[in-house]
């Protein structure tokens, strides 16, 4: 019986539980997500939408098992259900800069159902530039500025951009084989983080990105009007060079760029904090017992940049935050016209 009702869950089914429930009562809306990392991301996203008429339920999908993290098992599951108290929630992906170019994307760009990240994944999120200082300070407690990361993430995307157009473009050709996502992370692999000198993390990533855009040149010669279109486009749709880091594979931003990064960092914080224990400590025990203290109290760059909610204010958060209200006031129009049709049946 369990099974029955899970394998036809559908919009319908809580449109009508809705209606069976006391006319005091909320209305629920259901979120699907791809996994467990993103019930706290899409949480921050609608609970701000909640109020004495609705409140959202994130959850997993529990058809199938335990697959989780696959989009296409997401979408495949929802595609034909959601509606208005059922919606899917993704990451973007490539999909919303694929523009409907192919199935997947057109479902995702399309719907007004399916709501999604607008930079590649919440990984990205969690690396925004601006809040990364925040997070050296929740993992050293801190608050010593030593390093500027919207500078350094700048002058890194600013050195990918003109090699990220062309993975699109090859994406957008659906000949995605011949320069995959993977090797477009090959080359923009930064190395070894330098804290005293991070220029040349970038100046290496500039040279092999640029070694290899003159190869795809040389393979494309009869694409520059093409790509030259893409540029603008994709600039016109918010991804400029100084933002490109936003809508990389968000495991590749977060594990090979975010943490090796921010890592250094913190461990130079948390080795200057740990000399002026030493410093000001009166006597060894004094000095033993801060620095133990000390140690129980800082955390790990990883666990803490997940927890990372300083991205509220970035555009392409609020882009999605527009779309929720956007959706939410087609649906209490359709609420208020069913309510009168309703009306004017009793009469």
């Amino acid at each position: 019986m369990a099974k029955k009702l899970r394998d036809n869950l559908s919009s319908g089914y809580f449109e009508a539980a809705n209606r069976m429930t006391s006319k005091r009562a909320r209305r629920r809306i259901v979120a699907y997500v791809e996994s467990y990392d993103d019930v706290f991301f899409w949480r921050t996203v609608f609970s701000r939408f909640e109020d004495e008429t609705r409140y959202f339920e994130v959850m997993l999908p529990s058809r199938g098992g335990l697959s989780r993290g696959k989009k296409p098992v997401l979408m495949n599951l929802l595609y034909a259900h959601v509606g208005r108290d059922m919606i899917a929630c993704v990451d973007a992906d490539y999909d919303w800069l694929l523009q409907g170019a192919t199935g997947m994307s057109e479902r995702v760009v399309k719907s007004p159902y399916v709501f999604h990240t607008y930079v590649y994944s919440i990984e990205n999120f969690q690396c925004y530039a601006p809040s990364l200082h925040d997070v050296c300070v929740m993992v050293t407690l801190n608050d010593h500025a030593i390093f500027n990361f919207s500078d350094y993430l700048v002058a890194f995307s600013r050195a990918i951009f003109p090699l990220f157009v062309w993975n699109i473009w090859y994406y957008r050709q659906n000949r995605y084989g011949e320069f995959t996502m993977s090797d477009f992370n090959r080359v923009i692999e930064t190395g070894n983080f330098n804290l005293k000198n991070p220029d040349a993390c970038i100046a290496n990533v500039r040279r092999k990105a640029g070694r290899m855009v003159g190869e795809l040149e040389r393979r494309n010669p009869d694409a520059k009007e093409s790509y030259l279109a893409l540029k603008a486009e994709l600039k016109s749709m918010g991804v400029s060079p100084d933002c490109t880091y936003l809508y990389i594979q968000g495991h590749h931003l977060f594990n090979k760029v975010a943490v090796p990064m921010l890592t250094k960092v913190c461990n130079y914080l948390r080795q200057e904090r740990e000399n002026e224990i030493t410093r000001n400590a009166v006597h060894g025990t004094q000095r033993r017992n801060e620095l133990s203290s000390y140690g129980h109290s800082v955390s790990e760059v990883p666990m803490m940049l997940r927890r990372n909610t300083g991205y509220v204010e970035s555009t392409p958060f609020l882009h999605l935050l527009e779309d929720v209200k956007a959706f939410l006031k087609i649906e209490d129009r359709q609420s208020d016209t069913a309510k009168l049709d309703t009306q004017r049946e009793r009469i």
